[in-house]
């Protein structure tokens, strides 16, 4: 998919309730002076200039940061694959890639070599994998599964990587860096990702 960046929406996912960091939006936590969304947005605009951040709370502070802002269509915080509809239905690309807000050691770099990776000829989507285990939130996915993700969601089913596997899913190897996938869950996790950056 080499040279199609403007095909592409980049979507932060920062739609969570963050339960293990006391429901603190995690998007907003400062790290290095700078909300953590941010370095999500940085790494996306080394790959297209078409930021859409997905949150349920503090759409305010979202919005200051310059980027459209889109809610969940139910207010049960039903998970990224909840997220991700909304994108779908928003953007104009015919391809979305999202990532989450909370990752700040996945870089441009890496988003890079997803788009690079995806063949329109042989797959629907693609999504990252460390050598051992998927990370289905790191996904470049065709925007013309819009209706299958609609009838998945309504059936009542949440879990993402049962939804990507009924369709031509490619994965990502980034099995010589399985440390960029470390996330920010607890104040513990945000002490050891500041000291790595």
């Amino acid at each position: 998919m080499r040279n199609n960046q403007a095909k592409i929406t980049g979507v932060v996912l920062a739609g969570g309730l963050a339960r293990r960091m006391g429901g603190t939006d995690k998007g907003l936590i400062q790290l290095k002076g700078r909300p953590l969304v941010s370095y999500a947005i940085d790494a996306i605009l080394s790959v297209t200039d078409r930021v859409l951040i997905n949150a349920n709370r503090n759409h305010e502070a979202y919005r200051a940061l310059g980027y459209p802002v889109v809610s969940d269509q139910t207010s049960t915080f039903d998970g990224p694959l909840a997220g991700i509809l909304s994108a779908m239905q928003t953007v104009e690309t015919p391809y979305i890639l999202t990532l989450p807000c909370d990752c700040p050691l996945f870089e441009g770099k890496h988003l890079r070599r997803m788009v690079d990776t995806m063949d329109v000829a042989t797959m629907d989507c693609c999504a990252a994998f460390d050598g051992h285990r998927l990370h289905p939130v790191f996904l470049l996915l065709d925007c013309r599964l819009l209706a299958s993700l609609e009838a998945y969601l309504s059936a009542g089913r949440r879990k993402i990587d049962t939804w990507l596997n009924q369709h031509r899913l490619g994965l990502v190897d980034y099995s010589d860096q399985p440390e960029i996938f470390r996330n920010v869950n607890t104040q513990e996790d945000l002490t050891a990702v500041q000291s790595t950056l």
